[in-house]
């Protein structure tokens, strides 16, 4: 079957912007061909600095016929309509309609046919449209051609349009267009400056050969493979190790059509900079790979760079380069760091009482002062000493004024920590200033000493009732202060190191500090919405470590009162154990029939059947087996529930098995006896009562 190749070649494309670029010419065009019948086999996009590229292979050659039936108007209908018929289907008179009966009457019926058209037709139609319409994040429209103004938007100027469809065993057809007098033909260029000469091809497998053997490795990945490679073996070769960077790394890839790796380096005293900075300013400044030293785990005064071209003299002058612009940027970040370790961290921070955090929640100032009397309330939950837990709050956001960080933010808290640990500071006062900031997503570490512990949750919470306070939540897919990103960090925080949190007891405890006035109404309402964002989250968290969400909910807040956050995970792991279990499904069976016979009675009855049941009233052994077995399970449950030992809790409720399968099988629940049946419903409410100590069984599934 035919395969469609597609090439728009331009100046240097972004790097940032190549991947997503790729990805959406794929799918535009796809979706395309599925739109207009040409169902394909397959498809890939690739992108260089300097084109974007697709093959569609196995496009039928053409469009399938299309049949379809128009509905008209009932015989006899007025001639405006028929005539309106008629031209609508290109009928030429009614004798070529079918009459369709129906209840309604008889009605006229067109048998529309309406065939398909060559491939290559429809590519020509559907391409400049998908050209022009492209979604780039960025775009220009540059020159006049042949005198006239451009009117295509695009990155970079465009300057070719390869386009051909055909078999493997004739040659192509070109898809034949024109883009702001850009016309298509089968014309490419390679490597910009190895192999700038004009390039003939066919289809994909022979554009793909010809592009290498002109300079160009078309697809990212094996651009990617080839760097990392070389690096590799380069820094090997030295016995050094290679910094891996894998953001870097498809940066560098978006850079160069041909990679060559070469190796620099520079003066040594740099080495006293921290090797986070060295790194920072390596890396932004000139995309080049650190090394280190696999003996010691310190970086080397060396840095791996990547090329776009062989150059003559061996790559000497392009690393002369390299190392000419390198070297100032780390006399400066030297300079910064020198400088700012003779500024004292709390020296700096008067300077936050003129800096807004947010227009509505004071100064930087003003938060820190919440923070630390947050994390003195917090440190003994998490067995921190509270006044290094306070002294470290106290410090954890000064190094945001130095220089080192205001020149790489990404540094942010690391510098704080070494700038602590440079003017004497406790050790876990230090760790805190960097560790405070974490866990800034799913892959980052969770803080393990506890006044890390302390400081990053108050920092957290503190950000979470502010904007909470203040009415400024997360709504869709708009999250402008990362609330979703803080409310995940505290849950990772309370499950990976066994911290039972409360949302709302947090809550209760810090909205004061905005609201000091704040009505008890109001507070509860802000709870209750605080609460449920938690609950939200951490379905979302355990949801993606495979855990069911029914099971979630039923454990959540059981009788009115709040479960905590670690509580939560721990009932969920002992409920999934024990629903896996015979006696789990099978008593799962029976407290649903229960609640479902009581959900029946009492609506029928408008009323609940609350209250303890009459033991006089027992006049079958199942239901005095049943109200014994609830009795026990009751104490022994809540006892385990209140040790937090919830795998006991749900053995405990294992014994109710037996004797509720032996009340369903010999008990008839409405009995003819108004208050036999009264009593037997307050029996099976008591079912419900006794296991709700554990979960809310009604809101698990089958």
């Amino acid at each position: 079957m035919p395969e469609l190749l597609l090439e728009l070649f331009s100046e240097e494309i972004p790097a940032r912007m190549q991947a997503k670029a790729a990805d959406d010419l794929r799918r535009m065009v796809t979706d395309k061909l599925v739109a207009e019948g040409l169902v394909y086999e397959g498809a890939k996009a690739f992108a260089t600095p300097r084109r974007l590229a697709l093959t569609v292979h196995g496009i039928p050659a053409r469009q399938p016929d299309l049949k379809t039936e128009r509905r008209g108007p009932k015989i006899g209908a007025a001639d405006a309509a028929v005539q309106g018929f008629l031209k609508a289907t290109g009928l030429q008179s009614l004798d070529e309609a079918k009459i369709q009966r129906d209840p309604k009457g008889d009605f006229y019926i067109a048998l529309i046919e309406k065939p398909g058209r060559d491939a290559i037709e429809v590519l020509a139609e559907i391409l400049p449209v998908i050209i022009r319409t492209f979604p780039w994040p960025k775009s220009m429209r540059w020159g006049a051609r042949s005198g006239k103004p451009g009117s295509l938007n695009w990155v970079r100027p465009l300057h070719a349009i390869t386009a051909t469809f055909g078999i493997e065993t004739e040659e192509p057809d070109v898809v034949k267009f024109a883009i702001d007098g850009i016309e298509t033909g089968q014309i490419t260029y390679g490597h910009r400056f190895m192999a700038p000469a004009p390039i003939n091809v066919r289809r994909f497998e022979d554009y793909e050969a010809k592009l290498k053997a002109a300079k160009v490795i078309l697809d990212p990945q094996a651009r990617k493979d080839i760097i990392l490679a070389d690096a590799k073996e380069l820094a090997f070769a030295q016995g050094l190790e290679l910094v891996e960077d894998q953001v870097l790394l498809d940066e560098v890839s978006g850079l160069v059509e041909w990679p060559v790796v070469m190796m620099g380096s520079f003066e040594q005293e740099y080495l006293a900079i921290p090797d986070e900075v060295i790194r920072a300013t390596i890396r932004n400044n000139q995309k080049c790979f650190v090394v280190k030293d696999p003996k010691t785990g310190k970086l080397t005064n060396k840095f791996v760079l990547t090329a776009n071209i062989e150059a003559p003299d061996g790559g000497k002058t392009i690393v002369a380069g390299n190392e000419r612009v390198i070297r100032p940027r780390l006399s400066d970040a030297k300079f910064f760091y020198e400088t700012d370790r003779k500024t004292k961290l709390e020296d700096r921070l008067p300077k936050f009482d003129q800096i807004v955090f947010h227009e509505k929640l004071g100064t930087q100032a003003e938060r820190i002062k919440r923070i630390e009397r947050l994390a003195s309330e917090i440190a003994p939950l998490v067995g921190a000493d509270v006044a290094k837990a306070k002294r470290a709050a106290h410090l954890a956001k000064a190094d945001l004024l130095t220089e080192v960080v205001g020149e790489f933010p990404e540094v942010q808290g690391l510098m704080g920590k070494y700038y602590a640990l440079a003017q004497g500071e406790d050790a876990s006062v230090a760790a805190a200033c960097e560790e405070h900031y974490k866990p800034q997503g799913p892959a980052d570490r969770v803080p393990t000493d506890p006044v890390s512990l302390a400081v990053a949750l108050a920092d957290k919470i503190d950000t979470l009732v502010g904007f909470w306070v203040i009415d400024e939540k997360p709504t869709g897919s708009k999250d402008p202060y990362a609330l979703r990103r803080a409310a995940l960090g505290v849950i990772r925080i309370a499950i990976e190191r066994h911290i039972d949190l409360y949302p709302r007891g947090l809550l209760e405890k810090h909205i004061k500090a905005f609201r000091p006035d704040i009505s008890d109404t109001e507070r509860s309402e802000v709870g209750d919405s605080f609460r449920h964002f938690f609950e939200d989250r951490l379905k979302v968290q355990l949801r993606e470590q495979g855990v069911r969400h029914d099971l979630v909910d039923s454990v959540l807040y059981l009788g009115g009162k709040e479960v905590g956050l670690l509580s939560t995970v721990r009932r969920v792991e002992a409920l999934g154990k024990f629903l896996e279990t015979d006696d789990g499904k099978n008593l799962l069976a029976g407290i649903k029939r229960a609640s479902n016979i009581l959900g029946i009675e009492e609506k029928k009855d408008k009323r609940t059947f609350d209250g303890a049941p009459d033991a006089a009233l027992y006049g079958l052994s199942e239901e005095k087996a049943l109200a014994k077995a609830i009795g026990e399970v009751t104490t022994e449950a809540s006892a385990a529930v209140a040790k937090e030992d919830f795998a006991a809790a749900m053995s405990a409720m294992a014994k109710l098995r037996p004797p509720v399968d032996a009340f369903f099988e010999k008990v008839r629940v409405n009995d003819d006896d108004a208050k036999v049946r009264e009593n037997r419903l307050k029996l099976l409410n008591e079912i419900r009562s006794a296991t709700r100590a554990v979960a809310d069984f009604s809101k698990i599934q089958d």
